[in-house]
């Protein structure tokens, strides 16, 4: 059967009003579970910030160079060579320091001071080539793209007309260095094959595809639970369709904040999709650590969706509120 993002709901009739009352008495106990389950938190790390890019922000990057991942029937995705990041690391702005930190410490991971970010982890090729075997559509979706990096699956979902992306990363330099630039730079890559195909190039067309982009995307850097803060204190709550998230379970420490966000921010019908190693030697997490504390909380049913066997085993599973 392929693989849908749709949840179109039915009109309801007469017939259904004793199923929705149901559902609506559910729908209290799941807040009333996750309520229950976020009691403990861990103590903020990184306020979350809204971020607002500029127009066009390739324009203020100097030395990067794109590479291009190609998966399938999936359209072709751009993104901004890691390694450049690494060389050009004293050039670039950098107030979290978080380049000359990783590469004076020689790792891509400091807890609490950079998660990871400005790599692309192999768990979300898994996920892109999941889409791609089952078939998506996104059409009208508001996703979430968590622990983003370099966004590559929020992207896919922009590409792939969802109506509403935000990215999300603990770091805000990975966010201004690197995901905002990529989104753009496959807008821009979108917006020259429109031009190939007959449209006029033009400064103002640019302009505006940027600004209609900019309404479709949010960009958001902090904690987990600083994030959930943010968005619970918006005008209108946004609930997502679709949570993406890869390579984001490796610490337990943030399981309980995690939880909240998905317990915070997904739609009643909507879908987590999560892409993880079994096991994250020195770190300790993993999914079989992450399947438990979801069973105890018992909010969310997991499914496995994706089993590779290749090195380190990894998983892609998903998500969806107990009814």
């Amino acid at each position: 059967m392929a693989f849908s993002f749709n949840f179109d709901i039915p009109l309801q009739t007469e017939e259904e009003t004793n199923d929705k009352e149901k559902k609506d008495d559910n729908s209290k106990d799941v807040h009333l579970k996750c309520s229950e389950s976020s009691e403990t938190v861990p103590t903020k790390m990184k306020n979350a910030i809204e971020h607002e890019p500029l127009l066009d922000p390739l324009s203020h990057i100097e030395n990067w160079v794109p590479e291009t991942i190609t998966i399938g029937a999936l359209p072709p995705l751009l993104f901004l060579n890691e390694s450049v990041f690494e060389k050009t690391a004293p050039e670039r702005e950098d107030s979290e320091e978080i380049l000359a930190k990783t590469l004076t410490q020689n790792s891509d991971l400091i807890t609490g001071v950079y998660e990871g970010g400005l790599k692309i982890w192999e768990c979300t090729y898994d996920l892109l080539e999941y889409i791609d075997d089952e078939g998506e559509t996104f059409a009208g979706k508001r996703v979430l793209d968590l622990g983003c990096g370099a966004g590559l699956l929020g992207i896919l979902a922009l590409k792939r007309g969802a109506s509403k992306v935000d990215f999300q990363d603990y770091n805000s330099t990975v966010i201004e260095q690197l995901t905002v630039p990529n989104v753009f730079l496959n807008c821009e890559e979108d917006d020259e094959t429109e031009e190939k195909n007959g449209s006029p190039p033009s400064k103002r067309k640019a302009l505006n595809s940027s600004q209609k982009l900019l309404e479709r995307c949010g960009f958001f850097s902090g904690d987990w639970n600083s994030f959930l803060t943010l968005m619970q204190n918006k005008t209108s709550l946004p609930k997502y369709d679709i949570i993406f998230t890869s390579e984001t379970i490796y610490n337990t420490d943030y399981y309980s904040s995690l939880h909240s966000v998905f317990c915070g921010l997904l739609a009643e019908d909507g879908f987590v999709y999560l892409a993880t190693k079994s096991h994250y030697f020195g770190v300790g997490g993993g999914l079989h650590l992450f399947e438990k504390f979801v069973e105890q909380n018992n909010v969310f049913l997991i499914k496995y969706l994706k089993d590779v066997e290749q090195g380190l085993k990894r998983h892609v599973v998903s998500l969806t509120f107990k009814k």
